[in-house]
């Protein structure tokens, strides 16, 4: 497996969260996730000539690598304080601000509620993302000019009955389905 950014330099694919094992066909892994850590272990190739040699072993592509482990950590610790991942806000839809208050008899409004927020790389596992999205993420991660990030959607949706005049003035009691917005995520 090759990793490549934009640029086209070559990226070790661990350190984008892919896995490369030579494990059995039957253990091979078929999705990946990414979890939010305070602590990121990384260890650096140690070499036996003390400090000075430390550095020269270690090749251009190794610190390349790290160099982009390191701004995707940054951009994880931005987005913490800059921008609010993916989730449900509050909205709250009044019928007779939309005007429809002489023909909707109940409720008089109710909390449709609405999805908002970063769906950028790494996502968190609170993010509710579909796989679509978690390889998406990555390919924006890599070549962002070449497909966008994931959008904040609703995941689950639920109804609401409405009692209403028709066009005839007969009262009629409906439930409508997906008006609600019950849990947010990434697609």
């Amino acid at each position: 497996l090759i990793l490549e950014d934009s640029h086209g330099q070559r990226r070790n694919p661990r350190l984008a969260g892919l896995v490369t094992g030579r494990e059995p066909n039957d253990k091979q892994p078929f999705l990946v996730i990414f979890f939010k850590s305070k602590e990121v272990r990384f260890r650096s190739t140690r070499s036996a000539h003390g400090q000075k040699g430390r550095h020269s072993n270690r090749s251009k592509a190794q610190r390349s690598s790290q160099d982009a482990l390191r701004a995707a950590e940054a951009a994880a610790d931005n987005l913490r304080f800059s921008k609010e991942g993916c989730n449900k806000h509050e909205l709250y839809v009044s019928f007779r601000d939309l005007g429809w208050q002489d023909w909707i008899i109940a409720p008089e409004g109710y909390a449709a509620y609405y999805c908002e927020g970063e769906c950028a790389f790494p996502l968190n596992s609170y993010m509710n993302a579909t796989n679509h999205a978690i390889v998406q993420t990555l390919v924006h991660f890599i070549n962002p000019e070449t497909v966008p990030k994931p959008c904040c959607a609703p995941t689950q949706l639920h109804g609401i009955s409405v009692l209403y005049f028709d066009d005839s003035s007969n009262v009629i009691l409906k439930k409508y389905r997906n008006m609600v917005v019950r849990a947010c995520g990434c697609h």
